[in-house]
């Protein structure tokens, strides 16, 4: 009768995979608490929703080898500072509404979406907008009704999605919010618009 080894035993394996599938889910319950503590607001890399009172900005990191956020002085969005409450419920409005409207379909927001169109998670800072002054207000007016739009004339055009002023304020807190979140360096090489008449920037957050 031929030998068998304890490593070959159908006993070992069965014990075996007993063992990874109970190793594998203490290792997932760990990894999701730990997720979840680093994408929750106010984290090291994800920003307070209050963040919409300041001024954002990027800088580009030695250490990183890459642009990193920076929180400047107060800017509040709209003229009028939020309680972090208010500013939560302000940017989780514009974040449904983002999803209600399917944006994904056709943009890219945190890596996540299309590249149909422009990648949103740092359109809070393009230079389309003009300047700083009339920022707000630009993209107020075309959330509304992006048709006769000079940045919407050639190549893709957006659709108007039938979105209200309360709506469109709403999603522009969103797209200020989700601007300051350390994403690595994600999207690489975007220019930022001008803020060269604004106080200097801060020094950039610290991030494991």
């Amino acid at each position: 009768m031929a030998q068998t080894y304890w490593w070959s035993s159908e006993s070992f394996w069965k014990k075996m995979a007993v063992w990874i599938t109970a190793g594998a889910a203490v290792a997932l319950i760990f990894l999701t608490f730990d997720t979840v503590a680093t994408i929750t607001a106010g984290s090291k890399r994800v920003p307070p929703y209050s963040v919409i009172n300041h001024r954002i900005d990027y800088v580009f990191d030695e250490k990183r080898n890459h642009q990193v956020p920076v929180i400047g002085p107060e800017e509040p969005l709209f003229g009028k500072v939020l309680s972090e409450e208010e500013a939560k419920d302000l940017v989780t409005k514009g974040k449904l509404n983002v999803q209600a409207k399917n944006c994904m379909n056709c943009h890219t927001l945190l890596g996540n979406g299309a590249y149909y169109a422009p990648d949103l998670t740092k359109s809070w800072l393009d230079p389309a907008w003009g300047s700083k002054e009339v920022r707000e207000q630009s993209m107020v007016e075309f959330l509304m009704d992006p048709s006769d739009k000079l940045h919407n004339a050639v190549g893709r055009r957006m659709p108007r999605l039938g979105i209200t002023e309360e709506e469109a304020k709403a999603t522009v807190a969103f797209l200020k919010w989700m601007s300051a979140i350390d994403t690595n360096g994600f999207p690489a090489n975007f220019t930022t618009i001008d803020q060269s008449d604004a106080p200097a920037a801060a020094e950039p957050q610290a991030a494991q």
